[in-house]
């Protein structure tokens, strides 16, 4: 009887037990369940990665992710990347304990997550032994994934995500790296039209020096390449014709000198009623002779820019040859002791305050280049840059070039266009609104494709893009960037140097 007592506690604490190893087994078997709609999350799940909880994998036959475990009654998904010469698309591998299934044997969707972009479903078809997704994996291809899979009568739900092409920079960081974050958005794309050509004088400023008076050379003051001021002497000539216009000049001053003198006392004389008024008529007539004579030997020798007073040294050959412009000498044909005729180019002399660009243009290009039209000069083999206008452009096309030309006017006060010099004339082609654009020095290039780098809380990620037309300073992106979007301008290869150190790899 006692023995009894003592036994009953020991079979009360063992019931106890199998009641209690009962319950847990029940809810065990409860929480993995996977009938009808009902959501399970087979295997241990992984630690957090950046907020997102993971399901565990593991690798597959085929190198992509395995997902199994308790609870699929042996069902196996295997999760790939294909992008061997073909834009990048899931395939998906199904296995039953481990052994291969035809695709059909399972209907599965994906739904993908990325940053700043709306959720993406991915429904996948037969091909094969796998099954193909029915769009691309856009890159990066970092996102968080999950995956729906019906097999037979049962929904079965993994998720995973995956890091790609993406660095954390708190807004401390961007501070004192000179990143730049603007808004992708609509912009007036300007593309330019990059014709050649070359500086030549303004033909406006040209002159031909020519003596006007024959001679023989003395002395020659200037020379080829310099540079001469309004007025300097380039050539004294000793002229015999000039020697005689100088001569009857001085003859005709003093016949003025004497008929005013002989007048003065004709008419003194005539009004003291000492002599005939006849006389003095004639005096008079006589003064009026000599002050034509007098201004005629005058004008003969200001038309050939002689001064009537001026002579130097008593020498009334010499005669100076003087620059009627400020500029450059640009040919020179005299020579000391040379015989000139009055009529020949001894001299040509260039003002370069102004030059013009002589700029080749196309036959397909002339609807474009218009008179008044502005453009920036560049020179080819150094950094000197100027503004221009079109002036001119010729009404016929070369016979042998096939082209127009089109003269740009210059200003070149500084002497820093010189003519021969081969530049590249810029001008707008044409003002096109686009509805989403990204500046230039975004643009880096990441796996040999075009990115730029998008903002997203405090992560950067890249953006593959499909780029339009550009003017050198914003691009149109056709695809890979919405409107609204921030990315990184400026300085964005520091985020490329920051990508290299984190070791975020492509995954496939």
């Amino acid at each position: 009887m006692n023995n009894r007592k003592r036994l009953f506690p020991i079979i009360a604490v063992i019931a106890i037990g199998i009641a209690l190893g009962g319950l847990i087994l029940s809810s065990d078997k409860i929480s993995q369940s996977i009938s009808g709609d009902s959501a399970a999350y087979p295997t241990h799940e992984a630690p957090e990665v950046e907020g997102k909880a993971s399901s565990n994998y593991q690798k597959g036959p085929k190198g992509g992710k395995l997902f199994s475990g308790d609870g699929t009654d042996g069902f196996g998904l295997e999760v790939t990347i294909f992008e061997a010469n073909v834009p990048p698309r899931f395939r998906l591998y199904l296995y039953e304990k481990s052994k291969p299934l035809p695709p059909t044997a399972a209907k599965v969707t994906m739904t993908l997550s990325r940053l700043g972009a709306p959720a993406q479903v991915f429904k996948f078809t037969p091909e094969a032994d796998y099954l193909v997704s029915d769009q691309i994996v856009k890159e990066p291809h970092s996102f968080d994934a999950v995956i729906t899979v019906q097999w037979k009568g049962k929904t079965i739900h993994w998720e995973y995500n995956q890091v790609e092409a993406r660095v954390e920079m708190p807004d401390e960081m961007l501070k004192g790296s000179g990143i730049e974050i603007r808004t992708a958005g609509p912009a007036i794309i300007k593309p330019m039209l990059k014709l050649p050509g070359e500086i030549i004088f303004n033909e406006h400023t040209i002159v031909q020096v020519v003596p006007r008076l024959p001679g023989i050379v003395t002395a020659v003051k200037r020379h080829h390449g310099q540079q001469v001021q309004k007025g300097e002497i380039l050539v004294v000539i000793e002229s015999q014709m000039l020697a005689e216009l100088r001569s009857q000049y001085r003859v005709a001053k003093k016949r003025l000198a004497l008929a005013q003198t002989t007048y003065k006392r004709e008419r003194q004389l005539w009004e003291e009623k000492i002599s005939a008024k006849q006389d003095y008529l004639v005096a008079q007539e006589l003064l009026n002779e000599a002050e034509i004579a007098l201004d005629l030997a005058a004008v003969k020798l200001q038309s050939l820019g002689v001064q009537p007073e001026a002579t130097s040294s008593g020498n009334l050959a010499r005669y100076e040859v003087r620059a009627p412009i400020s500029g450059l000498i640009i040919d020179k044909t005299v020579a000391l002791g040379q015989t000139l005729k009055e009529d020949e180019h001894i001299f040509v002399i260039a003002d370069v305050s102004t030059v013009w660009a002589g700029i080749t243009v196309y036959p397909k290009d002339l609807d474009v280049v218009k008179v008044g039209q502005k453009a920036t000069v560049r020179a080819t083999a150094s950094d000197v840059e100027g503004e221009g206008v079109v002036i001119y452009i010729t009404t016929l096309i070369g016979g042998q070039t096939r082209t127009a030309t089109a003269r740009l006017a210059l200003q070149n006060r500084e002497g820093k266009w010189r003519p021969g010099m081969f530049v590249t004339a810029e001008m707008v082609a044409a003002e096109i609104p686009v509805p989403v654009a990204v500046s230039a020095d975004a643009l880096q290039t990441l796996h040999d494709s075009t990115v730029v780098f998008g903002r997203y809380g405090e992560y950067f990620e890249a953006r593959p893009l499909e780029l339009g037309r550009s003017d050198g300073k914003m691009i149109e992106v056709l695809d890979g960037l919405q409107a609204g979007e921030q990315y990184a301008a400026g300085n964005s290869f520091a985020i490329k140097a920051e990508l290299g150190k984190s070791g975020a790899t492509h995954e496939h």
